[in-house]
């Protein structure tokens, strides 16, 4: 996911597709990319954190990156992009995919 030069266009753009593209509450994945520091990835965790996520992790071949899914139940569009927003704020380096 590429943020551009207008987040909230971004973000508006994206809520019309989930809102025209799954019926809701739903389950979504969530794919987030960090430089592999455990702080980085238990902070993505503790955002989901008594969701009910499933959180996999996985390093690159390099170990110099760790990818994170998250499979959780989401009420609707609006919260799906205000767990994106969160980890945003409070990840340094994450990329959303």
């Amino acid at each position: 996911m590429s943020e551009a030069s207008n987040p909230e266009e971004f973000y508006a753009k994206l809520k019309a597709q989930l809102h025209d593209t799954s019926l809701w509450p739903t389950e979504y994945l969530y794919k987030f990319i960090v430089p592999t520091r455990k702080e980085k990835v238990e902070k993505i965790e503790g955002i989901f954190n008594n969701m009910g996520a499933v959180i996999t992790t996985k390093q690159s071949k390099n170990g110099k990156y760790t990818s994170v899914s998250i499979n959780v139940r989401m009420k609707n569009p609006d919260v799906v992009i205000e767990k994106y927003k969160e980890v945003a704020r409070n990840v340094e380096g994450v990329i959303s995919l």
